[in-house]
């Protein structure tokens, strides 16, 4: 009889492992269903998604070859990194958001009616030096400058146009005025004190260090410089951006000012950028396109909920996208704090 007995619950033990399984799919991240779009959709080789929520996170991804440790080129997330630096710098006094960007950068004369907040949000009118380079060239913060000076404005000043050499020259302005390089500051007030581990300004180093995904090709970051630099993890944007829009990195004044999009009529802030979902959250972040990589990061207002995911192709873009779909089954559907 104890024979038949445990081959009778042998049923009723599997039966409830299966139930325990399904259980745990159906409250598994809603990226686990939507995630698969940017594959099929958005026609990327892999993708991948962390989602983090307080201290609690949820990995997915397409492909093995992507794993949650690995270090992905982050492009213009960088510039993030770069607005956060300048707005301490902002609130320590040690420049001014209304200067002349000749007040610190004074051989420059063609950028004389500029100022650093029309840098920080995108409303300077220059030309964007990866129109010209392509994202293939290597360039000195000064021969940015002088190839962007040289061809003529993309828009008047004060109206939002997105352009690379807004944050290159950024990056030429943090080492003006405190003597050292864009990624020595930001190593010391933002990697350092997050303990972002998998977080560097790479410099010269063309390779991405280990572990990284089957897109880690070769790059001289310096093709992008101040404006797309940045090598990450996915936990380590989470954390950025969890710390961020919670107040650690700036006072309350210069967050506000951070996410002001007004004078972009909306587009942008500085160094980030909102979108709406039609739940009706707004959540924050910045994507960034270098390589044959993408990565996009966005979070509520108030940091309590993150999301960042990468695809191995670099072309996803658009409302009706996918990526629109993943924002909106991640935030719509599990109550994020804040907007």
């Amino acid at each position: 009889m104890p024979a038949l007995r445990t081959l009778l619950a042998i049923p009723l033990t599997v039966a409830l492992l299966c139930l325990a399984r399904s259980s745990s799919a159906g409250s598994a991240a809603p990226a686990d269903a939507t995630l698969p779009l940017l594959v099929t959709r958005g026609k990327a080789p892999s993708a991948a998604l962390l989602a983090t929520v307080g201290s609690t996170g949820h990995f997915t991804t397409t492909s093995p070859s992507l794993t949650r440790s690995d270090h992905v080129r982050a492009g213009s997330i960088t510039k993030t990194f770069i607005a956060t630096v300048v707005l301490q710098l902002a609130a320590e006094q040690r420049l001014k958001l209304s200067a002349r960007v000749t007040t610190y950068l004074p051989s420059l004369t063609g950028t004389r009616k500029l100022t650093i907040r029309s840098l920080l949000t995108q409303t300077s009118g220059l030309y964007d030096f990866t129109t010209a380079t392509r994202g293939h060239v290597p360039l000195s913060p000064k021969a940015v400058a002088m190839l962007s000076l040289s061809e003529p404005r993309t828009t008047r000043l004060g109206t939002w146009s997105y352009s690379n050499t807004n944050y290159v020259l950024l990056g030429m302005i943090i080492h003006q005025v405190t003597g050292h390089s864009y990624a020595t500051e930001a190593r010391r007030r933002i990697i350092d004190p997050l303990h972002l581990t998998g977080t560097s300004f790479p410099g010269a180093r063309t390779t991405v260090p280990s572990p990284h995904g089957p897109d880690a090709v070769r790059l001289d970051p310096r093709t992008a410089g101040a404006s797309g630099e940045l090598i990450s993890t996915l936990p380590d944007l989470n954390r950025f951006y969890a710390a961020l829009l919670a107040g650690r990195l700036l006072p309350p004044e210069a967050l506000r000012t951070m996410l002001n999009t007004r004078p972009t009529h909306g587009h942008y802030g500085m160094g980030l950028y909102p979108e709406k979902l039609p739940c009706g959250t707004t959540v924050w972040g910045h994507n960034g396109r270098i390589a044959h990589t993408y990565v996009r990061t966005a979070a509520t207002r108030d940091g309590s909920q993150t999301v960042t995911y990468r695809t191995t192709k670099a072309t996803l873009s658009g409302d009706g996208s996918p990526e629109r779909q993943i924002l909106t089954a991640e935030f719509c559907t599990s109550s994020p704090a804040g907007v």
